[in-house]
């Protein structure tokens, strides 16, 4: 074992303050990556149908439109994939959380000026199918919930079976006893 200058070991220093909490931010990251990879991966195969799902919002220039409609499921798929991976963990989640603050108001936007629109969030160019409403409350409140997965993960990035924590960059790794046995936790590094 190690000792610091301060009495405590290097494994005391290293180990997490709280294990539970980094077994949260460990599905919060699973959760925001499997819908941004699966939102990403629906719209990347057909763009023309993302940047029409763009327009149907009516909130931005023509030449932003497409811009975004072209570029959004390209920036899904890389960060649910940073999240899922966990590396660069806080800035991916920061990234995550800005995209579902976007989709919200853009979906409040479209409820608040009654525009009948399907979201495009999985595909599609934003038209409803005949007879289908729009499901704007079951979306913001989706979306919603991935953005509190996003604001945890940023205040709390330390989890399990991550890149950030095998690589380091959390400051925090699970360690073993002088004996060399797991303390009883699975850092997934």
């Amino acid at each position: 074992m190690v000792q610091l200058a301060s009495g405590t070991s290097v494994s005391e220093r290293l180990q997490p303050a709280k294990p539970a909490l980094s077994w949260v931010t460990t599905a919060a990251r699973v959760v925001l990556a499997g819908v941004l990879i699966v939102a990403g991966a629906l719209k990347i195969g057909a763009p023309a149908l993302s940047v029409q799902a763009v327009r149907a919002y009516q909130l931005l220039p023509d030449s932003v439109a497409q811009v975004v409609g072209y570029g959004l499921p390209v920036l899904e798929i890389i960060t649910g994939l940073l999240l899922l991976v966990g590396l660069f963990t806080r800035a991916a989640a920061v990234v995550g959380g800005v995209l579902m603050v976007a989709f919200v108001i853009g979906i409040a936007s479209a409820w608040a000026r009654g525009l009948r629109i399907d979201c495009g969030c999985f595909g599609g160019d934003g038209t409803l199918a005949a007879g289908q409403d729009p499901n704007y409350f079951w979306e913001l409140l989706r979306d919603f919930g991935l953005l509190v997965c996003a604001a945890w993960i940023v205040v709390r990035p330390a989890s399990r079976f991550s890149l950030d924590s095998a690589l380091g960059f959390t400051g925090e790794r699970e360690t073993t006893d002088e004996d060399g046995s797991d303390e009883g936790e699975d850092d997934g590094a």
